[in-house]
């Protein structure tokens, strides 16, 4: 069964950093775009930042020059690096392919708050 695992989230000062990590079990990952996605309560997940197979990249707007997606096959891992974090950023955040094409998980909340 095709499973991930997000992690890394917690309560951080505006400007902080964090670094959520997305473990992910089946030979999927490899050949698989990849992004992350977040959620506030009463909006719709949105898509944060996407990793093709072969490395390019895309973000939101919104989060341009701030985070930085990374993946590395060999562990079957995607990474989401996050600086200079600000209240808005606030959410669940999800991994999953692009488009989401597995189960949820069960997210990591990240919290930016003074």
């Amino acid at each position: 069964q095709v499973q991930v695992v997000e992690s890394g989230g917690g309560l951080v000062q505006p400007g902080g950093s964090l670094r959520l990590s997305c473990a992910a079990s089946g030979s999927f990952f490899s050949r698989s775009q990849m992004a992350w996605y977040r959620q506030t309560p009463g909006k719709q997940r949105e898509l944060v930042a996407g990793i093709t197979s072969g490395g390019s990249v895309t973000y939101v707007d919104s989060v341009k020059g701030r985070f930085t997606v990374s993946r590395d096959n060999a562990k079957n891992t995607l990474y989401l690096q996050m600086n200079s974090l600000k209240a808005e950023d606030t959410a669940v955040y999800y991994c999953n392919t692009r488009p989401s094409f597995l189960g949820w998980g069960q997210g990591t909340q990240v919290t930016v708050s003074s």
